[in-house]
Order: C-alpha cells, then structure tokens, then sequence
C-alpha cells in the first residue's frame, strides 16, 4: 500500500509531504484547491505524460516520490520484478520517483536507481489503480480479465494440472518437430552421411600415421643419396685406400701406442682408455652404418603407395577436421545420425499417438478450466448487478464474453472441431457492459469516463475483492451526479472494499466522507502574491467542521447535520471492522 507521498514544485504544490494508513482514506477541498493536482502527480508516478506544464513557474524541476509497503498478494509480483531488473533494495518496501524538468527531460527511477518509464509502468500497474483515470484502470485492459476470472472462480488447481499437460505436450512437439525436419530431408543426408562414413571407416585411420608416412617417404625418395653418404662414411671409418688408411687403423695404431705408454708412465692410463673407448665407438658406428645400409632400399612402387595414402590422408583432414583425430570422431558421429535417422519413422509414430492422447488429455482438462469459469462468470455478473443496483444503475447489466478461435492442430472437442489453446486454456475473455437501458454489452474499455464509470468500477472491485491483487485503489468523481442518499451507499462500499485495499476517494459528498478511516482537506492559499495547495489530516472538530462546510454554510444545522452522519456511519460499520 501506499504509504508515502512526497511531491514537490508541481503545478501550485510548492511541497508537500503526506503519510498515509490503511483503510478508506478520503480528500475533500474545494473545487481548484489541487486535488486534481495530487491525481496528476500521482499518474505521473506511475508512469503517466511526464508533462513540463507541470513544472512550478520559476523552479528547474517537478518531483514526485512515493513509498509503498509490500504486505498483500502484490508482493510476489513486484519482488519478481525487482529481482528481475537488479532493483531489489528492501523486500518489503518499493520507492518510485518521477522528476520532470523545465526543459522536457524527465527521469525515472525505482529505489534510487534510474530505469525507463516503461519498467515504471508496469511495476505501478501492480501498486496502484486510479479510477476515473480511464487509461490507468487495470479492468479497462482486457489481457487482466481471464486472470481475474480464474482467481474468483478459483481454478487454480485444474488450472495448474491442465499446464501440466499443456508443458509436456509442448515439449512432445518440439521433438516431434525436429524430427519431422530431420526425416523431410532425410534421403539427402541419409545419402551424405553414408557416403561420409564410409569414406572414413574404409581408410582405417590410425593416429600419429600420417607422421611416420611423411619420415618413410623421405626415406624412400632420397633412398640413392642416403646409400652414397652412408658409403662413403663407412669408406672413410673402416676400408681406407692405398694412400689413406681407415680411420680404424689410425685410431687401432693411436690406442696401441698409448697403451704401451701407459705401461710406463702409469699417469697417462686414462688417455689409453679414452682411445680404447674411441675405437670401440668408430666399431659401433661400422656396425650402425652397415645395418643402415642393409635396410635402405630402392623401392618406387612402395613410394607410390606412400604418396598415395599421403593424398588420401590430407583430402579427409581437409574435408572433415584439422587432424586425424578429428576426422575419426567425425565417421563416428556420422554414423550416429545416421542411425538417428534410421529410426526416426518409429519414433514419430511414437510420438503421434503420444500427441493424441495428450491432446484428449488436454481437451478435457480444458473444458472442465472452462466450465468451471463460466459458472464463476455468471455468479460474478449477478454479484456486479447487484452492486450496480445499490449504486443507482439498476438497469445495468454486466456479462462476460468468451471466445474460441479453431486450429487445426487444436484441441478437439466432441462436436468433432478443434480450438486453439494456450498456457490459459482454450477461452478469451473479455468484461462487458450495458449501463443504459436499450445499449446492448459493450466492453469496458468502451465505456466513457467519469462518475458513472467510477461507480462501475466500485462494484466491480467489490465482487472481485478477492481476485484483484492491486493494493491501493484511487476513486475521482465517483460522486458525479449522485446526491447524498447514494452517496452513504457508495461511502459504505468504498469502506468495506477497503477492508481489502487501501482506497483513495476524492469526493464533494459528505455522505460519502464520513465514512473515511483518514480524511484529508486539500485547501488553496495566496502567500506573497503565489497560489499554494496545502493539505491537512483532519480529525475530530476540524473534520466535523470540514464536513460541516461541505452541507453548506457553517451553522448549528450543518454542524448537527454532519455529526448525525457520522454517528450514522459509525453505525452502519459498526461489527464490521
């Protein structure tokens, strides 16, 4: 509920700082005292024309600011919201503010932080309700009805099992879908991935071969300049010439020499060994070369085929992956899909007759959410004619108007049909109404403004007090053409729908007044040659007196007219509270 309201250089408010409780919170003042002015800044608020017409005459800026208790149903809702957007500050509490300056700039902002006056509207929409304001009215908005429909027939439970129903077979559907897809073009791919696959399985991949390919064919391409180097090597270490003998000999003759030296001078024994160790490494290097020699061969046709495999290699690489790692995971997934293919004709029969069964399923559910709310439909216009004849309108009638629209793919129905549903059920529901004679229904939304639309939304609230999760309500010109008899009955239903709300009404009616839990009186003052709107929270004698002036000039009568209406309306509470 709404209980803060700071509003600041708007229009003739210099300042003006108001608390608020819960209950019926009436203001009254003379006609041009602001209370318009405070309905406008309030709209404002919440989203309203941010208009520079409201900005007082030599300030920068208008500033409206409002506290909200979050207590009721609304709750859920705007801490969604909050969480949402990164707002969340205080959980049960909500500041909005809207600031509008001279120059056209305004600016929105949810617990300090600035936001788009979009995200202001429709977190507004679920703290406040101003009637009289038409494009403020959340009963003017057909998309509200069916969920004010469910809450007062209380379909919550069939509701939330046909969703049940309605999910799975969404997410049957979505398989089905793709499946369907699949299987449209399934020759072609079919036809693609076999041939990938095989091209694949049929090369018989192993990793790491390509590398020892690649060092096997510079073996066999330069297979006549490895022999010659490796000969003359072995040449030079080991066979020599008539003019040069072989490195062995040398090194032999070296080794000998220094093992006799050794003998002598025992000091030099390990440069004998060195040179034995030489020697023995020149033999081991003989050895290597020889074998080496043995295994090089001259074979083209064994270097055609490593070519060729080499080819073959770098094609599928480049074709399905960098490396052939990659190539083998791509067979292998070909060859899943295929048999994802294979047996996608079974699983779509599966999944039809699986449809089918969640569509009668769904058909069902649907009719019993439908029936249901079309008995709550009839019982809620009996209760709203009912309120509208205690209002004075007692030749409105009020209905509500269901559609169907068919599908083909649609929930079937017994007369053979199918009609479209969604997370809701099958029905679009919209509120009417015919509050003249001869008028035939209309939708709400069609209905003009004022005191007439003020009360229809007081027997609207009334029967769907329940239903309707918005905490505070604000009625303008609910006493539009209405005298004092009327006046005590729309007083008194202002004051038991605010046993569920915190209810706002601005009223010229003192009938209507005295039953207000909070009275406030809006007045109009010159100081130092400026217009200023001042606000004043009545109780006891100054509200009798407020009350007093309001059924005429201030006297004896009026005086014990005012208090007989209080008295009267203590009365007609009484036992209620």
């Amino acid at each position: 509920m709404l209980t803060e309201l700071h509003i600041q250089n708007f229009a003739i408010i210099d300042k003006l700082d108001l608390r608020f409780d819960s209950g019926l919170i009436i203001l009254t003042g003379e006609t041009g005292a602001g209370k318009s002015i405070i309905l406008d800044a309030v709209v404002m608020l919440i989203g309203g024309k941010a208009d520079t017409t409201f900005v007082r005459t030599d300030s920068d800026a208008a500033f409206v600011e409002a506290v909200f208790q979050l207590k009721g149903p609304e709750k859920e809702a705007v801490h969604f919201i909050l969480n949402r957007e990164e707002l969340m500050d205080n959980p049960d509490y909500v500041v909005l503010m809207r600031e509008v300056r001279k120059e056209g700039r305004s600016v929105a902002r949810i617990n300090g932080r600035t936001v788009n006056v979009g995200l202001l509207k429709e977190l507004g929409a679920l703290l406040i309700d101003i009637h009289g304001q038409a494009e403020h009215l959340s009963l003017l908005d057909p998309r509200a009805h069916l969920g004010l429909l469910d809450r007062f027939a209380e379909v919550g439970r069939p509701l939330s099992d046909y969703r049940q129903t309605y999910h799975s077979l969404l997410n049957l559907r979505r398989e089905l879908s793709d499946l369907r897809k699949a299987q449209s073009d399934s020759d072609r791919r079919i036809e693609m991935l076999t041939y990938q696959a095989e091209e694949i399985e049929s090369a018989r991949l192993k990793a790491g071969e390509d590398e020892e390919l690649r060092k096997e064919r510079d073996r066999l391409a330069n297979a006549e300049s490895l022999a010659q180097n490796a000969q003359e090597a072995l040449a030079v270490l080991d066979e020599g010439s008539p003019e040069t003998p072989a490195a062995t000999d040398l090194v032999g003759q070296a080794a000998q020499a220094l093992a006799t030296l050794a003998k002598i001078d025992a000091g030099q024994a390990d440069l004998a060994g060195q040179a034995e160790l030489l020697l023995d490494t020149i033999s081991d290097v003989i050895h290597g070369l020889r074998d080496y020699l043995e295994e090089i061969e001259f074979n083209p046709k064994r270097l055609e085929e490593v070519e060729e495999r080499l080819d073959l290699l770098h094609s599928l690489t480049r074709k399905y992956g960098g490396n052939i790692p990659a190539v083998i995971t791509y067979g292998a997934d070909a060859r899943k899909q295929l048999e994802t293919i294979t047996g996608a004709a079974d699983r779509i029969d599966e999944l039809e007759m699986q449809e089918a069964k969640l569509l009668e399923k769904l058909a069902k559910q649907g009719t019993a959410v439908s029936e249901k709310r079309k008995s709550a439909a009839l019982t809620m216009s009996k209760g709203i004619e009912t309120e509208l004849d205690d209002l004075k309108m007692a030749s409105a009638r009020f209905g509500v108007d269901f559609q169907t629209k068919p599908d083909l793919h649609g929930a079937p129905m017994p007369d053979g049909t199918r009609i479209a549903f969604d997370q809701n059920g099958f029905d679009r529901v919209e509120f009417l109404i015919a509050p003249n004679p001869g008028e035939g229904l209309k939708p709400l939304a069609k209905i003009a403004s004022g005191g007439e639309t003020s009360r229809l939304m007081l027997g609207l609230k009334n029967v769907l007090a329940g239903a309707d999760e918005v905490p505070s309500l604000i009625f303008d010109e609910i006493d539009q053409g209405i005298g004092g008899r009327v006046g005590m009955v729309v007083g008194h239903k202002l004051w038991n729908l605010s046993r569920s709300h915190q209810v706002f009404c601005v009223t010229h009616l003192p009938q209507l007044a005295v039953f207000g839990d909070q009275h406030f009186q809006v007045q109009k003052l010159i100081d130092k040659g400026r217009t200023l709107t001042r606000v004043e929270n009545l109780d006891g004698e100054p509200r009798l007196l407020e009350l007093s002036q309001m059924l005429g000039e201030v006297g004896e009568g009026t005086l014990r007219s005012a208090h007989e209406l209080l008295q009267i309306a203590r009365q007609t509470v009484k036992g209620k509270k």
